[in-house]
C-alpha cells in the first residue's frame, strides 16, 4: 500500500548503524504476546462485571458474554488482517489514515486511543489502591489507615518505572501478573466444578429458548455490559513493530485471545450464576469474591491480592500501548518528532512513556472519573466503526494486500462496523 511500506516479512532486529537514530527492538514472539493480549483484555473488568451482567440477563449472563463475542470477532478479524497490511505502531490511527486519509480524523483517532488508554490506567489505579489498601488495614487489624492517594501515586509511578525498563521487561513483568489473575479465575472454574460435577449438562439453562423474547432482551441489554470485558484484544497490533514476524503471529494472537477470553468469562460467569444465583451476584459489591470464598472456604484476602496485581497489571498494559501510539504518529509526523525518540539502550519511546505515566497521575489525582469512563468507552466503540470502514474502504478501492498476511471477505468489516455502531447506539440509550 503507497505510503505505508515497512518491512514486515523478516521481522528482524535490525541494529541502527552508527548514524542511524535506534529504533525498537523486535523481542516480543507468540506466547508473550497472547499473555499481553489476555492481559489488556481480562483487566480487572471480570471481576465486577459478572455482577452488573448478572443484574440485566439474570441466569442468562453467560450468553451475554457469547453474543458480545460474536460482535466482537468481526471487529478482531479486520485489525488482524489490517495489522499484516499496516504493520506500524499507532495501529489505530494508522489504519484510519489508510482508509480516510485524513490527517484531522488520524490524529483525533490516536489521540483518543491515548485518552481511553489513561483514563483506564487511572481508573484502574484508583482501583488497585482501594484493593491494596484494604489488604494492608485487614493485615494489620485495621489499625493503619493508608491515604489513597499515596498509595495511587506509589503504584502508577512504579508501573511506569516497569515501563521504562523495556519492552522485554515490561511484557515479561506484565505476562507473570496475567498467568496470576487467569489463575485466580480457573480455581473459581475448577471449584464450580469440583462442587457440581454435572455443570456441564446445566448450559443449556443458561441459553433462554429462541422464543424467549424478554430473555433475550435482557441478554442483548447485557451484552453492552460484556462487551466492555473484551476490549482489549486490539492493542496488540500497537506492538507489531516490536514484534518478530508480525505477519504470521500477530492474527495468531488475536484469534487466540478472544477464543480464550470467551471460554474463561463463559466458565467463570456459568459457574458464578449456577452457584450464587443472578439476584445475589447482582447485589454484591464484589462478586467474585464472595463466590470464590463460598466455592474454596479461604478468605477473600486471597483473591484481593490476586486482584492487587491484576490491577497493576493493567496499569502498566495501558502505559505500554499508549506510549506506542504516541511513538507511531510521531514517527509518521502527526506529533512533534519528540514522541518518536527511542532510548539507545532501553529502546522504548522514553519521551512518551515518562508523558503518559504523567497523565495517568494527574487524571488520578485530580479528575472525576466515572464518566470520562463512560465516555471513553463509547469512545473507543466509534474508533472501532472507523477501523472496520477503513478496511472496507481499502478493499473497495483495490489496494493489494501483501503476500501471505492474513485477510478477511469485504463482508466482514462491514459487519464489524454496523455491529459496533449498534452497540454504540445501544450504550448511549441504555448507558
Amino acid at each position: 500500500m503507497e505510503g505505508y511500506a515497512v518491512d514486515r516479512i523478516s521481522g528482524m532486529d535490525h541494529t541502527a548503524g552508527a548514524d542511524d537514530p535506534p529504533t525498537l527492538r523486535r523481542v516480543i514472539g507468540l506466547p508473550l504476546l497472547i499473555l499481553y493480549g489476555l492481559g489488556v483484555t481480562i483487566g480487572a473488568g471480570i471481576y465486577v462485571l459478572i455482577g452488573a451482567t448478572a443484574a440485566r440477563a439474570g441466569v442468562y449472563a453467560p450468553t451475554s458474554f457469547l453474543v458480545a463475542s460474536f460482535v466482537m470477532m468481526f471487529s478482531a478479524c479486520s485489525f488482524a488482517e489490517l495489522s499484516g497490511r499496516i504493520p506500524q505502531s499507532a495501529g489505530e490511527a494508522i489504519y484510519v489514515d489508510a482508509g480516510f486519509g485524513r490527517g484531522w480524523l488520524t490524529v483525533a483517532t490516536g489521540l483518543g486511543i491515548v485518552a481511553s488508554a489513561v483514563v483506564a490506567a487511572a481508573t484502574i489505579g484508583l482501583g488497585c489502591a482501594g484493593y491494596l489498601g484494604s489488604v494492608i488495614e485487614t493485615v494489620l487489624g485495621g489499625e493503619v489507615a493508608v491515604p489513597r492517594l499515596a498509595l495511587v501515586g506509589g503504584i502508577v509511578v512504579l508501573m511506569g518505572a516497569v515501563a521504562l525498563r523495556g519492552i522485554r521487561e515490561s511484557v515479561l513483568f506484565a505476562g507473570a501478573l496475567t498467568l496470576l489473575e487467569i489463575v485466580g479465575l480457573l480455581v473459581i472454574i475448577g471449584a464450580g466444578f469440583a462442587r457440581n460435577p454435572g455443570l456441564l449438562s446445566e448450559i443449556p439453562s443458561v441459553i433462554p429458548s429462541p422464543g424467549n423474547g424478554a430473555a433475550w432482551f435482557g441478554v442483548f441489554g447485557a451484552s453492552l455490559i460484556a462487551f466492555f470485558a473484551f476490549i482489549g484484544f486490539d492493542d496488540t497490533v500497537n506492538l507489531v513493530e516490536e514484534t518478530r514476524d508480525p505477519a504470521r503471529v500477530m492474527p495468531i494472537a488475536i484469534g487466540t485471545t478472544l477464543v480464550l477470553v470467551t471460554v474463561i468469562y463463559f466458565f467463570v460467569s456459568l459457574v458464578a450464576v449456577r452457584t450464587l444465583g443472578a439476584e445475589e451476584l447482582a447485589a454484591s459489591e464484589a462478586p467474585l469474591g464472595l463466590l470464590f470464598g463460598q466455592l474454596t472456604g479461604l478468605s477473600p484476602l486471597i483473591l484481593s491480592i490476586i486482584a492487587v496485581f491484576a490491577t497493576m497489571n493493567g496499569i502498566v498494559i495501558q502505559i505500554i500501548m499508549a506510549s506506542r501510539v504516541l511513538y507511531g504518529l510521531g514517527k509518521e509526523g502527526h506529533l512533534p518528532a519528540a514522541f518518536a525518540r527511542v532510548h539507545p539502550v532501553r529502546r522504548i519511546p522514553r519521551n512518551a512513556t515518562l508523558l503518559v505515566t504523567a497523565l495517568v497521575l494527574v487524571f488520578a489525582f485530580l479528575v472525576p472519573l466515572e464518566r470520562l469512563a463512560e465516555m471513553t468507552s463509547q469512545m473507543i466503540l466509534a474508533i472501532f466503526v472507523l477501523i472496520n470502514l477503513s478496511l472496507w474502504r481499502i478493499k473497495r478501492r483495490g489496494d493489494t494486500a501483501p503476500d501471505g498476511i492474513f485477510t478477511v471477505p469485504v463482508a466482514i468489516p462491514v459487519f464489524g462496523a454496523v455491529a459496533s455502531l449498534l452497540l454504540l447506539a445501544g450504550s448511549v440509550v441504555f448507558g
